[in-house]
């Protein structure tokens, strides 16, 4: 779990900085994985994060965006 823990703090700043210099960015969680190459268990505990932080929200498409992005 300590190895995810660092990693979530690791990867927080560089997928909120895509998605400042995005703003209109839409990820699905595949495409996160892939994107930044992340294991399932990371990306879940990193989107949770930003979700849970208000900086994220996920669409009824299933898609990750940030929460002052249109529907």
């Amino acid at each position: 779990m300590k190895n995810v823990q660092t990693a979530v703090k690791h990867w927080l700043p560089i997928v909120c900085g895509e998605f400042r210099e995005i703003p209109d960015l839409r990820l699905t969680k595949p495409q996160v994985r892939r994107l930044w190459g992340l294991d399932p268990h990371t990306c879940d505990t990193l989107l949770d994060a930003l979700v849970d932080g208000g900086f994220l929200k996920r669409t009824r498409n299933g898609e990750y965006a940030r929460v002052d992005a249109g529907s």
